[in-house]
C-alpha cells in the first residue's frame, strides 16, 4: 500500500495530462482515423460441423470447478497451413455416471467445414479439462498440446502423422493433483527449447467443498476467498522430452496466488520474456525475467497488482499488446462483475496506468463479468482492437443483483487511435452480440483470407465459431520458423513498418483465458498495399529483416534466412453467392 501511495501523485499527473490531451486535441485526430466498412461476425458453427457441448459435471451440488471451463485453442496439428480447433471438455463427477466426454479436435477441411478427428488422433482421454496451450516443445516441426485439468493435467506429443501420444509420465509431469487453469509455453532462458508455465487456482476437493449461499438458504457457488490459493508452476525443458520443475529455483514462487489467466510479455523491452499472472481476489503478479534463470516479482511496483483504490480484484483473463503503437506492450485483465476491465497502459518506464476508468472500455464493462479477452485487429486498420467474452458464474444472480445477468453479451471495442476505443458489439451481428455464458475465446484466420475469425466457448453449453466478413482493409500474415530459437518462434518480436506507420507484435503462447490463439501474426495495413519492412527479433538474438512485401499473402520468415515462402490469400467465402456458398463452403 505504501508503494502505491508514493507513486500515486506521479501517475495522476501523467493521467491528467493524457486525459486533457485526449479531450482537447485528440478528437480532431480521431476523426481522421478511417471508418471501417460494415463488418459482420457470422455464426457458422453448425454449418462448419462443430457439434460440441461442454460437460461441466453439474448435478446440483454447485462444486466450484463447474463454473470455470471450457478452454479452446487453434492448432495447425497437421501442418497444412489451415488452423484446426481444440475444444476442452469436463466430465461427470464420481458417482454420477453419464456419457463419456473428452476434448474434441476438429480438422479444418479447407472448405468451411471441420471434421471431428478426436478418436483418430488419440485425444479421447477423459479428464476434467480446463485450459490448453499449443507449442512445439521438442522442435520436431509439429505442434504439441498441453491440457490443464482438475487433478492430473496432460501433455500430448504430436507424432507428425495425425496422431498424438500422452507423454505426461515420461515427460516428468505426472503425479500432481491440482486445480490447474491457464498455461503457456515460453522459452524463459532463451536456450532454444520451450519451457512451460502452468497456473493453479485454489486448493479444492469434493471432500473439502464448502457451503456458500446468496439468499441465506440455497447453496450457491463459493467465491475463491473460501479456499486457500495455490502457486503457479514453472517447468524447465531439459531436452529429450523431459521437464524439471524449477518453480522454487527460478524464484517464481510467491505466497500462493489464485491464478486464472496468464500472459507472456516483454514489458521492459529487454528482449527477455516476463510472466504476468491474473489472480482472482489476490494481487496480480508480474515476474520480471532476470536473465539468469530467475525472476523478480514486480506487480506492485509496476502498478498492476491492485485497482486504483488499492483493492485486489477478481482477475480472470489477460492479454498484452501494443494497442497505441508506442512500442511497448500494454495489458488488459478481465475482472468480476462491478469491477470493470483493467486497461493498463505501459508508460515505458516500468510503470503501468489503468486507463479503463476514463475510457468507454471501463464504463461498458462495469457490470459484466469478463473471462476470455485479447487484442486483435478485426478490421485490419492497423490498430489492435479488444474482445471480451462475458458470462456470470451464478445462474440465479439476477435474484440478488438486478443489474447483473447470468448470460451476457460479449464486448467488441474498436480502436479509434490515440488511446480511444468505441464499443461496436451491436453492429457486428445479432448472433455475436447475443447474451452467452461465455468463458474462453481465441482467434485465427480459419479460411486464410487475411481476416481474423473468433472461437468462443460457453460454460455447460455450445461453442461458437464466428467468421469475420466484410473487411476491406489490407493485411499481411507472418509465420515464423526458428532454428537457433524454438521452432515456433515463440517469444520473437515482429515489427512491421508501412510508410510512417509502425506496429509490433510478440508471438506468444497462452493469454486470454484457458485459451490459445493461432501461432501466426496478422498485421492490418489499412488502405496500404504493402509493408516497407518487416523485422524479426528472435529469442536467440538473431535479427532478420525483409523489405517491400506486398499485402494479401502469408509469408514465412526463417531464422537466419529471411523470407522462405509466401502464399497468396484464399478467395473469401463472402465473394461467393449465398446459394453457391451453401453448396460449396458449408456442404
Amino acid at each position: 500500500m505504501g508503494r502505491i501511495s508514493r507513486s500515486f501523485p506521479l501517475r495522476m499527473t501523467a493521467r491528467r495530462f493524457r486525459f486533457l490531451w485526449a479531450c482537447v486535441f485528440a478528437p480532431a485526430l480521431v476523426l481522421t482515423h478511417s471508418a471501417t466498412a460494415q463488418i459482420h461476425f457470422r455464426d457458422i458453427t453448425a454449418q462448419a460441423g462443430i457439434r460440441f457441448t461442454h460437460n461441466n459435471g453439474a448435478f446440483g451440488k454447485k462444486y466450484l470447478p463447474e463454473t470455470m471451463g471450457p478452454g479452446c485453442a487453434f492448432i495447425d496439428y497437421d501442418n497444412d497451413s489451415w488452423p484446426d480447433i481444440v475444444l476442452v471438455n469436463g466430465q461427470n463427477w464420481p458417482g454420477h455416471p453419464g456419457p463419456v466426454t473428452t476434448l474434441k479436435l476438429y480438422h479444418n477441411n479447407h472448405n468451411g467445414t471441420f471434421t471431428d478427428v478426436t478418436q483418430k488422433a488419440g485425444l479421447a482421454v477423459p479428464m476434467f479439462g480446463l485450459g490448453v496451450a499449443v507449442g512445439d516443445y521438442d522442435n520436431d516441426g509439429d505442434d504439441d498440446l498441453f491440457v490443464t485439468a482438475l487433478g492430473q493435467s496432460h501433455l500430448f506429443h504430436n507424432n507428425g502423422n495425425g496422431t498424438f501420444s500422452d507423454v505426461t509420465k515420461p515427460a516428468g509431469l505426472w503425479g500432481l493433483n491440482e486445480f490447474s487453469t491457464s498455461a503457456a509455453w515460453v522459452d524463459y532462458d532463451r536456450d532454444g527449447k520451450l519451457d512451460l508455465v502452468v497456473a493453479n487456482y485454489v486448493q479444492w476437493s469434493i471432500q473439502g467443498d464448502l457451503f456458500c449461499t446468496l439468499d441465506g438458504s440455497n447453496k450457491s457457488y463459493c467465491t475463491p476467498e473460501s479456499y486457500k490459493g495455490a502457486s503457479a508452476r514453472l517447468w524447465h525443458n531439459l531436452g529429450g522430452g523431459r521437464f524439471e520443475e524449477t518453480t522454487q529455483k527460478a524464484k517464481f514462487f510467491e505466497p500462493p496466488s489464485k491464478t486464472l489467466g496468464l500472459a507472456i510479455l516483454d514489458y521492459n523491452d529487454d528482449g527477455w520474456p516476463d510472466i504476468l499472472l491474473a489472480n482472482d481476489t489476490q494481487p496480480n503478479k508480474l515476474y520480471l525475467n532476470k536473465h539468469d534463470g530467475t525472476f523478480e516479482e514486480r506487480g506492485v511496483s509496476a502498478g498492476i497488482a491492485f485497482s486504483e483504490d488499492g483493492v485486489a480484484r477478481a482477475g480472470m483473463g489477460v492479454d498484452a499488446g501494443d494497442y497505441d503503437r508506442s512500442g511497448h506492450p500494454s495489458i488488459i485483465i478481465t475482472n468480476f462483475a462491478n469491477q470493470m476491465l483493467s486497461l493498463y497502459h505501459n508508460e515505458g518506464n516500468g510503470l503501468f496506468v489503468d486507463e479503463a476508468p476514463r475510457s468507454e472500455v471501463g464504463r461498458a464493462t462495469l457490470v459484466t463479468l469478463g473471462f476470455g479477452c485479447f487484442f486483435f485487429d478485426y478490421d485490419n486498420d492497423g490498430w489492435p482492437d479488444i474482445l471480451v467474452a462475458d458470462g456470470h458464474i451464478e445462474n440465479e444472480i439476477e435474484k440478488v443483483q438486478k443489474r447483473v445477468s447470468y448470460a451476457e453479451p460479449p464486448h467488441l471495442f474498436r480502436n479509434l487511435g490515440q488511446g480511444k476505443f468505441q464499443e461496436v458489439t451491436q453492429s457486428v451481428g445479432a448472433g455475436f452480440a447475443a447474451p452467452k455464458v461465455a468463458r474462453a475465446a481465441a482467434y485465427a484466420d480459419i479460411d486464410n483470407d487475411g481476416s481474423l475469425d473468433v472461437l468462443m466457448t460457453t460454460n455447460g453449453g455450445r461453442a461458437y465459431l464466428f467468421h469475420n466478413e466484410g473487411v476491406t482493409n489490407h493485411s499481411l500474415r507472418v509465420k515464423l520458423k526458428g532454428t537457433k530459437s524454438n521452432r515456433d518462434g515463440i517469444g520473437a518480436l515482429v515489427r512491421v513498418t508501412s510508410g510512417t506507420d509502425k506496429q509490433s507484435q510478440m508471438l506468444r503462447s497462452g493469454s486470454s483465458y484457458l485459451s490459445q490463439s493461432e501461432l501466426a501474426l496478422t498485421f492490418g495495413l489499412g488502405g496500404t498495399g504493402k509493408a516497407d519492412s518487416i523485422e524479426v527479433q528472435w529469442p536467440s538474438g538473431q535479427t532478420d529483416k525483409v523489405q517491400n512485401i506486398n499485402a494479401g499473402q502469408t509469408i514465412t520468415i526463417e531464422e537466419g534466412k529471411g523470407m522462405t515462402s509466401n502464399t497468396p490469400y484464399s478467395k473469401p467465402w463472402t465473394s461467393v453467392s449465398p446459394t453457391r456458398a451453401s453448396k460449396i463452403a458449408f456442404k
